[in-house]
């Protein structure tokens, strides 16, 4: 802890792990503010995710998306907040580097990848990383190692958002 500031809880994961709906329930639970990175980055850029990756590719999307961490972060020494990141966010070494120097908490929300896919696939946003289910599988299996290194894995298949939640605030102490 940082003086009289709760550590902030950084939600990580893949695609459809349920990373916003968690956190925005988390948020409630603990009455603290919860942002997501992602839409951080779409009002700051007045586009969104998919527009960005369309336009400039992921290399810009992924400067932008390392500003608007730093920025973030910055906001954390006066607050804590629930924060969901996107799926990349977490396993790029400078991201890491400024969540790990805010000394905040890293919960993991895990399922398996065939449930990930099937969530993504029911939701309305367009995801630039999720057009192919190989591609997706793929990524998922590079990415997964890098989420492995949260402090907390959390599993999300077959379980309700409210009950997430409390599973995270509870694993936490906070509850």
């Amino acid at each position: 802890m940082r003086g009289d500031v709760e550590p902030s809880i950084f939600l990580v994961g893949f695609m459809g792990a349920g990373k916003t709906s968690v956190g925005q329930a988390l948020s409630r639970r603990l009455h603290w503010p919860f942002e997501d990175l992602d839409d951080r980055i779409e009002e700051q850029a007045g586009r969104t995710i998919d527009e960005i990756f369309r336009v400039f590719g992921e290399a810009a999307f992924r400067e932008m998306e390392h500003a608007a961490l730093r920025d973030l972060c910055e906001e954390l020494r006066q607050s804590a907040k629930v924060i969901a990141l996107g799926g990349g966010a977490f396993v790029q070494p400078a991201n890491l580097a400024l969540i790990e120097k805010v000394a905040a908490h890293t919960v993991f929300l895990d399922a398996p990848v065939d449930e990930l896919l099937r969530r993504c696939r029911q939701q309305q946003k367009t995801r630039p990383l999720c057009r192919d289910a190989a591609q997706f599988q793929q990524l998922y299996a590079v990415r997964r190692p890098g989420y492995l290194t949260a402090a907390r894995r959390i599993e999300t298949q077959n379980e309700e958002v409210e009950s997430v939640a409390r599973e995270v605030a509870c694993s936490l102490g906070i509850e």
